[in-house]
């Protein structure tokens, strides 16, 4: 058993362990709506919106995060304004600020001689360089995130499933939009550390997907989500400790090895089980 507890003796592998296991099973719950509501597309763009506010802060030699977090919100608000309008839909809006975004981000960065090098683990995530204070700033966002989602948890419910209905209670659709768009802005900046804005999408949607295979309520759902997460985020990061891969990617790939499994033998849903159906009823 030295195999398992070698790497946990290294203070860094610990706090890695700890963003890894906070961030999968973030992403994992709100990934829950995202899959529901059909936003894959969104969180994609949000991932790589935040680029002109990392790229300033960079310049400015300011917080990163914080830089990341600024510009993710204006995007949110931005596809939120433009699309409340009812002149052009969300898709639109999320392309066009999505295109705006990564080329003003582009733009920027590319001024700098050493971006190649000082924001590589933006791009692709360093969950081993994770400090102590970006520990704590990943537990309170994502403590925030999670505490709104739970007090808006029947809102955020009636919205994604029955628009009419929500209309008929007179909630405020619009709104919670919003407010559901700067939760997946906020999820993506604390992610970007652990799996980097490449693959922060991928965390987002995998774990939701599998566990909406496996799941037919809501709250089971997120159950299964948030543990595909957390599983996922484990052994990436026990991946790439001893055969020394990118962190991000190795989580990310073991939540897309766990969705090709359920997606083959799920009970019910699997592609296994259907040609079984198929041939019994033959």
């Amino acid at each position: 058993m030295d195999w398992l507890f070698e790497p946990l003796a290294y203070e860094f592998m610990q706090r890695g362990m700890a963003a890894s296991l906070m961030v999968g099973i973030l992403c994992a719950l709100v990934g829950c709506y995202v899959v529901l509501r059909s936003m894959a597309f969104l969180g994609d763009a949000m991932a790589h919106a935040i680029l002109p506010g990392v790229a300033v802060a960079y310049i400015l030699k300011g917080n990163l995060m914080l830089g990341a977090l600024v510009s993710a919100m204006t995007v949110a608000l931005g596809i939120g304004l433009l699309s409340r309008q009812g002149t052009i839909k969300e898709d639109t809006a999320i392309g066009i600020l999505f295109a705006a975004a990564l080329s003003l981000g582009i733009a920027l960065i590319s001024t700098t001689k050493t971006y190649a090098r000082d924001l590589t683990h933006i791009l692709f995530g360093n969950v081993l360089g994770v400090s102590t204070g970006d520990l704590w700033l990943t537990a309170c966002v994502g403590l925030a995130v999670l505490l709104i989602v739970a007090v808006f948890y029947k809102e955020f419910l009636v919205v994604s499933f029955d628009p009419i209905l929500a209309a008929t209670l007179r909630l405020p659709a619009d709104l919670l939009r919003t407010l559901m768009l700067i939760l997946i802005a906020l999820t993506i900046v604390v992610s970007m550390q652990t799996v980097g804005v490449g693959l922060v999408a991928s965390m987002l949607v995998t774990p939701a997907a599998t566990a909406f295979l496996i799941a037919r309520r809501l709250p089971a759902m997120m159950a299964v989500s948030a543990a595909i997460g957390a599983i996922s985020s484990i052994i990436g990061l026990f991946l790439s400790y001893y055969i020394n891969i990118a962190s991000g990617a190795a989580v990310v790939l073991v939540a897309t090895s766990i969705f090709m499994l359920v997606f083959f033998f799920a009970p019910h849903k699997g592609i296994l089980w259907r040609e079984l159906r198929k041939v019994r009823s033959v």
